[in-house]
C-alpha cells in the first residue's frame, strides 16, 4: 500500500521544490481562518495546526500496534459529537486533512479504513521546502497581524524552541474544553482517494433526505 501511494505521489508531481517561499498573504489568511472558526486556539493550538501540516504524522506511528489500540480506545470513550462536521484541511496549503472520528462513528467509514490511510499518510509525506522553524517565524509574524498578543511571552519562547526541535505539541487545555477534537490527519491525496468519496457520497445522501423531508405532502 505505502509503495502505491508513493508512486501515485511521484506520478502526480506532489513533490515540493526546495525552493518554495512561504506566501505570506496565504498563510495570514491560513491564521484568520484558523482563529474565526476556532475563537479559543492559544498560540500553542495555531502551533499543532501548522506543525502537521508541515510534518505529518510520522513522529506518531512509529509503533503501529500502540496506534492501532489508541484509535479503538479513543473511539470507545469519545462521547457523541454534535454538528456534521466530519474532516477538514488544515495549515497553508491542506497539504493534510483532520479527519474526525465521527465519521468512523457514524458509520461513513472503518476504523481500519481510518487507521491504514493515517499509517500510509506518514510514508507519503514529502520533505518541505521551508524548515519548520522558518515556517513557524512566519506563521508567528501573521498571528501579530491577525491577532496581537495571543501568546505570553514565555508560552512564545517555548514554542519557538519546541520549532527548533521539530516537537509536537498537545491541544491547549481552552481548546480541548471548547471543541473536544478528535481526529487523525490524513495526507489529502490519500483523503482523496480513499476516503472523501465515501464520506461526501453519505453527506450528499443526508441533504436529499432532508430537501425530501421538507417538501409538502401531496394530498392523496
Amino acid at each position: 500500500m505505502k509503495t502505491l501511494i508513493t508512486l501515485l505521489l511521484i506520478a502526480m508531481g506532489t513533490f515540493m521544490s526546495s525552493a518554495q517561499e512561504i506566501d505570506k498573504m496565504a498563510l495570514r489568511m491560513a491564521v484568520e481562518r484558523q482563529l474565526a472558526v476556532y475563537p479559543q486556539s492559544t498560540l500553542q493550538d495555531v502551533y499543532k495546526a501548522f506543525y502537521q501540516e508541515h510534518l505529518g504524522p510520522e513522529h506518531m506511528i512509529a509503533d503501529t500496534a500502540a496506534v492501532r489500540s489508541y484509535l479503538y480506545y479513543e473511539l470507545s470513550t469519545m462521547g457523541d459529537e454534535r454538528g456534521n462536521l466530519y474532516y477538514e484541511p488544515i495549515g497553508l496549503d491542506g497539504d493534510y486533512v483532520r479527519v474526525y472520528l465521527k465519521a468512523v462513528k457514524d458509520g461513513l467509514i472503518t476504523a481500519g479504513e481510518l487507521l491504514q490511510a493515517f499509517i500510509d499518510s506518514a510514508a507519503a509525506r514529502q520533505e518541505p521546502g521551508v524548515e519548520w522553524t522558518c515556517m513557524w517565524d512566519a506563521v508567528v509574524q501573521a498571528v501579530d497581524e491577525v491577532k496581537p498578543g495571543l501568546g505570553s511571552a514565555a508560552e512564545r519562547e517555548a514554542l519557538r524552541e519546541a520549532s527548533v526541535k521539530k516537537q509536537a505539541v498537545h491541544h491547549s487545555s481552552a481548546y480541548n474544553d471548547a471543541y473536544h477534537p478528535h481526529y487523525r490527519i490524513v495526507h489529502h491525496t490519500i483523503f482523496e482517494m480513499l476516503l472523501k468519496p465515501t464520506i461526501d457520497m453519505f453527506q450528499r445522501s443526508v441533504r436529499v433526505r432532508l430537501k425530501l423531508k421538507s417538501m409538502p405532502r401531496i394530498p392523496e
